[in-house]
């Protein structure tokens, strides 16, 4: 099969096509370029200069040879492409493949795209599966993913520092966390058997609430790591924030993600893949080491997660 695929050289792009390259697949890989691009064209990759998150190179020509797609939207965190950037990138996948060859794609959404309204953070991945949803002729995998384990690397110098992650997730609430990895290994497979239905959804996540994921951090590091619960409808703390951290449309935007998950708006189904990575595992060959040299490397300039985690 010959795929195209979108942010090649990202941090899962770039672990899918070499995966699918191993397979035996033909990869066009798409890439601003240099050298993590160079990497993957040593490896049998075809290379394409562009990006559909800035709309640079010739667009409408990069699916017209390929029979399938993965596609993905760089999340652009500046408050004011917060909910801009992913419609606009949408439509311009969705210009390219509509008289394309592409019979079969997959699109890496996220938690929360199912569901629309106010939603902060997962209200552009809904509009990204609703945009995909009018390519009539392409069979879509809307691969949703839970948060990426990666992303408790921002409280690494919280633990190193306090023992501690603060954040404003309610301690009872399960959400789904996933590896990078195990993203890019599961949208490998789908190519090896494309789905015959016309739109089919997989969510990807082991359920954890973020006690439970600071007592394994603990148990990891073998000293007791512990949760704090930052309540943001606390005006000091939003004094806080905006005076030193952030803007009020951030604040804003940070509040609505975190109450959709909080009231339960937001969360995945009980019928998912089973996953490689535990966060155990995470916790032991990743976070471990970063944590240990982050208290070796002194104090760092204090972010909102340290402030909420003293």
């Amino acid at each position: 099969m010959r795929v195209a695929v979108v942010g090649a050289t990202g941090r899962i792009g770039a672990k899918l096509t070499e995966n699918l390259l191993a397979k035996g697949h033909s990869i066009k890989a798409l890439s601003r370029g240099g050298p993590a691009l160079d990497a993957l064209v040593a490896k049998g990759a075809e290379p394409f200069i562009g990006s559909f998150d800035t709309g640079a190179g010739e667009l409408d020509r990069f699916f017209e040879d390929a029979d399938a797609a993965f596609l993905m939207v760089k999340t652009i965190w500046e408050a004011e492409d917060l909910h801009g950037h992913y419609p606009a990138v949408a439509l311009r996948f969705f210009d390219a493949l509509r008289d394309s060859p592409v019979k079969f794609a997959v699109s890496l959404t996220g938690m929360g795209s199912d569901v629309s309204g106010n939603t902060g953070h997962f209200q552009p991945f809904h509009i990204l599966d609703q945009i995909l949803n009018r390519l009539r002729d392409i069979n879509l995998v809307h691969l949703q993913g839970g948060w990426f384990m990666e992303n408790l690397f921002g409280w690494i110098d919280s633990i190193a520092q306090y023992d501690r992650i603060g954040w404003s997730l309610d301690p009872n609430v399960k959400t789904p966390w996933v590896a990078i990895q195990d993203i890019a290994d599961l949208a490998a497979k789908e190519f090896d058997s494309p789905a015959d239905q016309h739109r089919s959804v997989r969510q990807l996540g082991i359920d954890y609430t973020m006690t439970e994921i600071a007592a394994i951090i603990g148990r990891v590091l073998g000293r007791e790591v512990d949760y704090r619960f930052v309540d943001r409808s606390d005006r000091e703390v939003e004094m806080v924030y905006r005076e030193r951290f952030g803007t009020l449309e951030r604040w804003v935007y940070d509040n609505n993600t975190l109450a959709a998950l909080n009231d339960g708006r937001v969360a995945f189904q009980d019928d998912r893949p089973a996953l490689r990575t535990t966060m155990e595992e995470f916790a032991k060959n990743t976070l471990k080491p970063l944590i240990e040299k982050a208290r070796t490397n002194g104090v760092k300039p204090e972010t909102f997660l340290t402030w909420s985690s003293r």
